[in-house]
This record gives structure tokens, C-alpha cells and sequence, in this order.
């Protein structure tokens, strides 16, 4: 009998104790893509490629070695802002939210994310162990309000077994790529002639920012300052009409893949239906992967670069970045605690993410052999320094993106003159940050 009383205090004690409290559920919602059938019991995150399958991996494993935590896992299509804004709207939001960098502005200004310096203090993590370029962009009046995850800028993915075929190739094997406009459209020519197959594989359809994103980066290479005042965009110099027409003549003479989708793009540069992929940089994991694999388009003959540069005034390029977000809302302290476990997971295997050929936000990481080791990283590694954001104080930069975006493409696609585009633009954009 005094065994059995001693048996069912202990049981007793321990249903008060903090480890009863097991089965913390987080809702977690992201883009990334889904990937259950190839990943949704996978725990070996060495194993894993590309950004869904990572990201997939990673919280299958964080389950694993923290069995009185459950992440449920809700996948939006790309960005999932609307389902957030309405979630928000009915205080139904999840716990923890994948968000761009451009993006946060907009919530965290009105009050709908949650600081997180407790958070990750209560791990050990500090605001010094990120780069630069990544703590910036999460910090808002002082306070942290994401987990930085990486850093991500359109690039230069090359087929270099077609670019030998062209004649582009350097005696060592490396893609010879255009330093300027004029050689961009006398490669093009060239390698059109060759293969008979468009020099650049573009997003064209059923998008907008891939256009705002290029625009973007033509323009930061001009040194404009068309947001110099964050409240107003000015499209209306020479500047911005010379990086509209050469997007435009690159579709016009024939260089560039039509109408075609972000799923139809991808697929058209693994099958080898042209050179140059203009995409971004969670695209190497998968590419440089199929590259490794005999008997396709992509055998031995992957290579990836910066977008170059077509105008000489400056190096850079559009850079932003990926964060994880706590939306406001009702939690207890054990839940945040846990929220904070699962960041400290994300921030331990910041090099397993970068695998994905994002930029790592975590100094160590970017400075480790390991991460200098992966494929193609030294020859992408300038953007850590030449990547650069929209003003941190441009609010509404993802509706933003979306209106250039809208306007820019009916100039490519030669639905409205280029003077027409920018002059609406402009007022599209200035009329929305004049009635925030």
C-alpha cells in the first residue's frame, strides 16, 4: 500500500509538474511550397533539398527531439499575405509566420507582430550574432521583430552546357556573361543563332514581382534615388525609362522566354529550353542537385552568378530577405517558450537553410568552411555586400511591388508605351502611401 501511495504521489507530482504540460501545439504557417509525399516523415535535414524539402525536414525533426512540442503546419500558397491579413482580422492568426523582410513594415507599424528580443534573449540568442544586413532588416524602432532567417536576390543561373554550344564559354569552363547592354543583346544574338533557343528563361506570366525585382536592381545599379523620399517614388528621370527599355528590348529582339509562369520557368530551364534563368537564389539546391544527375540538360553544367551589370554606377543588386514572425495575439508563457525552442532550432541550422542557396543570416555560419565549401557559394558571395533593400521606412513595399510589377509588364508586353507605365506607376504608388 505505501509503495502504491508513494507511486501515485510521484504520478501525481509530475501531472504538476512543467513536463505534464506535453503537446504544446504551434500553428505554423508558410510559403515554401508542399512536399508531403517526399517529405513528410523525413528527419535526416542533411538529406534534404531545395526549401521545401529543408524546411519540411527541419520541423519534422525539431518534433522529434522535442516530443511535448507538435508544430502544426499550415502551407499558403506564395506570399499568404491575405490569408494573414484575414486571420488577423478574425484573431485567428497562427503562432509563428514566415514573412519577407519588405513586408513587415506594414504589420509591425500598426501593432500586429509581437517584439522578440525575450524570446530569443530566453535562448541564448542576441542581436550581435546576425549580419548586418539581417538584423536591420527585422528591427523596427529598436526592437526585434522577426528571426532572421536568410537573405535571397534574383541571380544569373546559367546552362553552361548550352553556353558551349554558343561559344560562351572561357578556356577553364566558365560562362562568359555580359558586362553591359550592348553585350548582353550581342551574346543574346549569339547564342540565339546557336541553339536556336532564347538567351534568358524570364517570368513573365501570372507575375509581378519578377519585373518590380529586376527593375529594382537596374535601378539601384544607376545609384538612383527614386526613393530618396520613403513617402514618394519618382519614376519620372531618365533612369528609370533606361531600365524599362532595356527590359523591354530584351523581350523585343527576342532573347527571352514568353508567358511563362514561376512553375513553367523553372521547368523550362531544367529541361534546357534556354540559357540563362532569371530566378532566385532557393533555386540553386534544386539545380545544382539535378547538375549532379547523368543524362539531363543540366549534366556537369550548372553554374550561378549575380544578376551583372548592365549599368556601371554602381554594383549592386536587389536584395531581401525571409524572416519568422509571432502575429499578435493570446499565448501563454509555455507557448512562447516553445516558440522560442523551434527559434533556436531555425537559428542552430541556419547552415542547413543556406543550403537552399539562400545567404546565411548567422555570422558564424557565413563565415564557417562549411558554408564556403557549399557549390557555387564564393562565386554568388559579393551579394553579401552588394545587395540592398527599398528604404526600410517604404511602407506598403509588397503592394508596391505588385503595382510596378503591373505597370512594367504591360510596357514589356508592349500593352502600354514605356513613358505611360512609369508616369501611372508613379501615381498608383503615390496615391496608395498618400491614404495609408
Amino acid at each position: 500500500m505505501k509503495r502504491l501511495l508513494l507511486g501515485t504521489t510521484a504520478i501525481s507530482l509530475l501531472a504538476l509538474s512543467p513536463l505534464a504540460n506535453a503537446n504544446t501545439t504551434i500553428e505554423l504557417q508558410r510559403f515554401f511550397g508542399a512536399c508531403e509525399a517526399e517529405y513528410g516523415k523525413a528527419t535526416d535535414i542533411s538529406a534534404a533539398v531545395g526549401e521545401c524539402g529543408i524546411i519540411t525536414t527541419l520541423v519534422n525533426k525539431f518534433e522529434a527531439d522535442n516530443p511535448d512540442i507538435k508544430v502544426n503546419v499550415t502551407t499558403v500558397e506564395w506570399p499568404g499575405y491575405d490569408q494573414l491579413n484575414a486571420q488577423l482580422a478574425s484573431r485567428s492568426a497562427p503562432d509563428v509566420v514566415s514573412m519577407h523582410y519588405s513586408a513587415m513594415s506594414d504589420y509591425q507599424s500598426r501593432g500586429l507582430l509581437v517584439p522578440l528580443d525575450d524570446v530569443l534573449k530566453g535562448q541564448n540568442i542576441k542581436a550581435s550574432d546576425f549580419t548586418d544586413a539581417a538584423i536591420s532588416s527585422v528591427t523596427k524602432e529598436n526592437k526585434v521583430y522577426a528571426l532572421p532567417f536568410d537573405n535571397w536576390t534574383m541571380l544569373f543561373h546559367v546552362n553552361n552546357n548550352l553556353m558551349k554550344k554558343a561559344d560562351l564559354l572561357t578556356a577553364d569552363g566558365k560562362p562568359i556573361l555580359p558586362n553591359s547592354s550592348d553585350t548582353l543583346f550581342a551574346q543574346g544574338e549569339q547564342f540565339k543563332r546557336a541553339t536556336n533557343k532564347p538567351f534568358l528563361v524570364q517570368i513573365s506570366a501570372n507575375e509581378t514581382a519578377s519585373y518590380a525585382r529586376i527593375f529594382y536592381t537596374l535601378m539601384m545599379q544607376q545609384d538612383s534615388k527614386f526613393f530618396d523620399d520613403p513617402n514618394r517614388i519618382d519614376l519620372s528621370g531618365n533612369d528609370a525609362k533606361a531600365a524599362l527599355t532595356l527590359m523591354k528590348d530584351i523581350v523585343d529582339k527576342g532573347l527571352s522566354t514568353q508567358d511563362l509562369d514561376y512553375p513553367a520557368a523553372v521547368s523550362a530551364f531544367a529541361n534546357g529550353d534556354g540559357g540563362i534563368a532569371v530566378n532566385g537564389t532557393w533555386l540553386i539546391g534544386t539545380y545544382d542537385a539535378q547538375s549532379k544527375e547523368p543524362n539531363n540538360a543540366l549534366s556537369d553544367g550548372y553554374s550561378v552568378f549575380p544578376v551583372p551589370q548592365f549599368f556601371q554606377q554602381k554594383d549592386a543588386t536587389y536584395a531581401d530577405g525571409h524572416g519568422w514572425v509571432v502575429p499578435r495575439g493570446d499565448r501563454t508563457d509555455e507557448k512562447m517558450a516553445a516558440i522560442g525552442k523551434l527559434f533556436k532550432f531555425f537559428y542552430d541550422n541556419n547552415y542547413e537553410w543556406s543550403r537552399t542557396g539562400h545567404l546565411p543570416t548567422v555570422k558564424k555560419v557565413i563565415t564557417s568552411e562549411a558554408f564556403k565549401s557549399l557549390p557555387h557559394r564564393s562565386d554568388i558571395a559579393k551579394v553579401a555586400t552588394t545587395g540592398q533593400a527599398l528604404p526600410a521606412e517604404v511602407l506598403r513595399q509588397f503592394a508596391i511591388q505588385d503595382i510596378i510589377g503591373e505597370e512594367l509588364g504591360s510596357a514589356v508586353n508592349s500593352d502600354k508605351s514605356i513613358d505611360d507605365a512609369l508616369k501611372t506607376a508613379q501615381y498608383r504608388v503615390n496615391d496608395l502611401l498618400e491614404n495609408i
